[in-house]
């Protein structure tokens, strides 16, 4: 038997072409892509949905799992339970999802990569936030569409009261094409909506004020803006993202404490990685790794060997591990069932628009609603003014239809007037019920009115939207958990995003440092007790302090000789009695390397110099702009004997005098030209020739007659004027300049002051003081001067600085009247102590001023 007659010949390369372009549409706008409306793929509406019909709303107790994707699967989305419930599951991880739209309970895996127990163990009903998605949807704001099998009626799309596409994100493999959406900060994505709605012709640029980055529910850091600002724009980009880690120091080793990883990368693989290239020898210099998180954070501990530098270990670690990964931005989402990909303006524009359609639809729904009210009202209120002749032709009438079809002729009424005039009780013939409809009545008409005003202006429209994503910022907002941190491939100028001030830089003899606002000292007069600078730890103390702004340059030079550079904002700031960063933390010192100078520039220009100066008594002076390229990993400044470090540096005109004071009380003043520009890497020659036990501890910049400010360890101090440190050639041994006694103990520091300057000392106990430099007495140089910070036994004086003067007349000063009168005291014995020092030291000080 032949089966001809019913065979159709077709093409098959037709044929497959066009099955093939209907199954991937078919994925595309069915499965795998979101809408730019609700930023929702099916499923995930789906699921919610769902669990609107069960009423598992966040005030209603949970319902198992199975429960609800048995629902998803027999009403709406015939595929796997599987597919269902790892949404599901995905919906309801913090670690996945920014602002989780499920609340689950049991387990829902972890970041190590555990998967979620069996559905039939965990439940779930709808988050907090999960209800401003469906919002709304019973006032005919969206479309219904008929299910799978036209059994039910599902939503095209939920209402989407905030915009969940940009907050949430979205990730998906669709037929030749893939999305990938990041999370955002929800205040961050409404405040770039309010300013579109001001404005719309908003550029990106100007969105990207308040939209700063994607911020990940795994916190961590953000490297560089042209990744983001390549995703805005165009709507593809490259976002490089790393752990957040900090290094800490242990037993005399440091090692590396992860607290933070980027998104999507799996914990307890991420550790496996680490180990394999330690045993493999790709990473060298960790003794011990161990994951120590626990309900309270993540912390990941990489111990390290004792001569390993914990910089280069982590910049290994950045590069072979996920501790820094890429995250490829493809902003692709359905546009009217389309597949786009869209920037960022053009996914808040078609959200706003999507929303515009919302409020006016849910207006439109409340008109109706009103006006079939307000209908009934009227109804009523004619029955009410005529009650008697209403009841007359109820009674007369026979039967109910009969009754209703009087009303409507007797008095103009409609049938749904008419019927609602039958239904009435009688309770609402008293006078207090009358009352309640002529209030209800004219509450209505004020309705109506507002409701037909919106419909009008749009701008009202535009309001309502304003104020509710308001009240939802406000309620369900948080700070940002994603930093952004200047890197290498970043083509924004982060100094254009930080705002210039005054600031003071904090560094104390272990290593921590912090960048603290100029007005966060109050002046205080000399001889007060000090306020609380910092808190260190046992056996530290503030070894320097620092007064810049955050735009410029902060070079440090260490004890060995080399240079390393910041910006004064890449420093952290922290409260006034906070301990700090460690400085290894920010630039990659060796271990057995210090701080020990610092300097702070706006730029490196070639016509001037920098002259160091030397604990052995050396002075190098190099141009400026040899030091303009820093490395990260730092460059050598100075060559250095094995016995001596660098004590000071200072920029120059190349036409300064240079004042060197030693801690036994001598100084040098020399013409800046006796030494001659030298390399970057030379050693320097011989600025003072020491006496037995002396070191240099302070080298100064002099450019005009000013006046030298000498503090020594016991808290005394000074004032002289330059003038009586007569010109002598490099390399002589200097005159006195402070008589040492064991009332005063050996000097700590020096330098050049004018009256309008500010000093800050600071004690062993980390005691600060703040004082006015007017207030300092001006004496000969061979005197012991007065008391400028009252010290006990056990205190010394460790560190000087000169800082910003910024007190207003408004300041306070912290004194009181007991430490006014010690101070006189202090003044007056020390003012006689010092005409007797005069005296003895007259006779003798010519021997002492020969130059060798």
């Amino acid at each position: 038997m032949s089966n001809q007659g019913n065979l159709i010949e077709v093409d098959i390369s037709r044929e497959m072409k066009k099955s093939y372009i209907d199954y991937a549409m078919s994925v595309i706008v069915g499965r795998a892509l979101p809408d730019v409306r609700d930023g929702l793929k099916p499923v995930h509406r789906r699921i919610l949905f769902s669990m609107y019909e069960l009423g598992l709303t966040p005030d209603k107790g949970y319902r198992k799992c199975a429960r609800i994707v048995g629902d998803v699967l027999g009403k709406y989305h015939p595929h796997g339970d599987t597919a269902v419930y790892d949404a599901l599951v995905r919906m309801a991880q913090d670690f996945s999802i920014r602002y989780t739209l499920v609340n689950g309970h049991g387990n829902f895996g972890s970041v190590d990569g555990d998967s979620a127990a069996a559905m039939r163990y965990t439940e779930a009903k709808m988050d907090k936030i999960a209800v401003q998605m469906l919002r709304d949807i019973n006032k005919d704001t969206v479309e219904f569409v008929p299910n799978f099998d036209g059994e039910e009626n599902e939503p095209d799309v939920l209402p989407a009261r905030f915009p969940n596409l940009l907050v949430n994100g979205s990730s998906g493999i669709a037929v030749g094409m893939a999305t990938n959406i990041p999370p955002h900060n929800l205040i961050e994505i409404i405040n770039g909506i309010n300013l579109l709605i001001e404005n719309p012709e908003t550029t990106i640029q100007e969105l990207m004020g308040e939209i700063k980055g994607p911020d990940f529910p795994t916190y961590g850091n953000i490297v560089g803006r042209s990744g983001i600002r390549s995703a805005y724009e165009t709507g593809r980009g490259r976002i490089v993202v790393r752990a957040t880690s900090e290094i800490e120091e242990s037993k005399g080793r440091n090692r590396i404490i992860v607290s933070e990883i980027p998104y999507q990368v799996n914990k307890a693989k991420l550790i496996e990685n680490i180990a394999e290239l330690v045993k493999d020898k790709k990473i060298m210099g960790i003794s011990d790794l161990r994951d120590e998180s626990d309900r309270d954070g993540m912390r990941i501990v990489i111990e390290l060997k004792k001569d390993a530098n914990a910089n280069v270990i982590l910049n290994q670690l950045y590069k072979h591990t996920k501790l820094q990964d890429t995250f490829g931005v493809i902003m692709l989402a359905l546009v009217n069932k389309e597949p786009r990909v869209l920037n960022l303006k053009e996914c808040l524009v078609y959200y706003l628009d999507f929303q515009k359609e919302i409020i006016r639809k849910r207006t439109i729904f409340d008109l109706n609603k009103a006006l079939a009210r307000a209908h009934i009202l009227e109804g009523l209120r004619i029955a009410l003014d005529r009650i008697d002749e209403v009841i007359k032709l109820i009674r007369s009438s026979k039967t109910t239809i009969e009754a209703k079809e009087g009303l409507m002729s007797e008095f103009g009424l409609s049938d749904k007037q008419a019927q609602a005039i039958l239904d009435m009780r009688l309770q609402r013939l008293t006078g207090l019920e009358r009352e309640k409809i002529e209030e209800e009545y004219s509450a209505l008409v004020a309705l109506i009115k507002e409701l037909r005003e919106i419909l009008e202006d749009e701008n009202l429209v535009l309001d309502i939207i304003k104020t509710e994503l308001n009240e939802i910022k406000e309620k369900y907002g948080d700070v940002r958990r994603t930093q952004i941190i200047q890197g290498e491939d970043s083509d924004i100028d982060m100094e254009d995003l930080i705002q210039e001030r005054d600031v003071i830089l904090t560094l104390t003899h272990a290593g921590y440092i912090k960048r603290i606002p100029v007005d966060a000292y109050s002046s205080q007069k000399r001889g007060g007790r000090g306020i609380q600078a910092m808190s260190t730890k046992e056996n530290d103390f503030v070894e320097n302090m620092f007064a810049t702004t955050t735009h410029n340059n902060v070079i440090f030079f260490t004890n060995r000789g080399r240079a390393y550079v910041l910006k004064a904002y890449q420093i952290p700031e922290a409260g006034r009695t906070a301990k700090g960063t460690n400085i290894i933390n920010l630039i990659p010192v060796e271990s057995d390397e210090r701080i020990q100078a610092v300097i702070c520039l706006k730029e490196f220009d070639e016509t001037n110099f920098l002259i160091m100066g030397t604990k052995q008594g050396l002075i190098k002076k190099t141009s400026l702009d040899k030091y303009s390229s820093i490395r990260k990993n730092g460059l050598i400044a100075i060559n250095l004997k094995d016995d001596d470090e660098l004590i000071g540096v200072r920029v120059t005109t190349g036409e300064s005098e240079v004042i060197y004071v030693t801690k036994n009380g001598y100084a040098i003043r020399f013409d800046e030209t006796d030494a001659r520009p030298l390399g970057r890497t030379a050693s320097g020659v011989k600025a003072i020739t020491l006496r037995n036990d002396d070191e240099v501890v302070s080298m100064e910049v002099l450019n005009s007659e000013q006046e030298l400010l000498v503090v020594s360890e016991l808290g005394f101090g000074k004032r002289t004027p330059t003038s009586q440190y007569h010109l002598q050639k490099r390399g002589g041994k200097g005159v006195i300049t402070y008589k040492i006694s064991d009332k005063t103990g050996k000097l700590v520091g020096a330098r050049i002051v004018e009256d309008s300057d500010e000093i800050m000392l600071i004690n062993n106990n980390d005691i600060a003081i703040r004082i006015n430099v007017s207030g300092i007495s001006t004496t000969s140089r061979n005197t012991m001067g007065v008391t400028l910070m009252r010290t006990t036994e056990e205190d010394k004086i460790m560190a000087m600085t000169k800082v910003i003067s910024t007190k207003s007349e408004d300041d306070e000063i912290i004194i009181d009247e007991n430490e006014v009168a010690t101070e006189q005291i202090d003044t007056k014995v020390n003012e006689d102590i010092n005409e007797s020092i005069d005296e003895e030291i007259d006779e003798n000080v010519d021997n002492e001023d020969i130059n060798e």
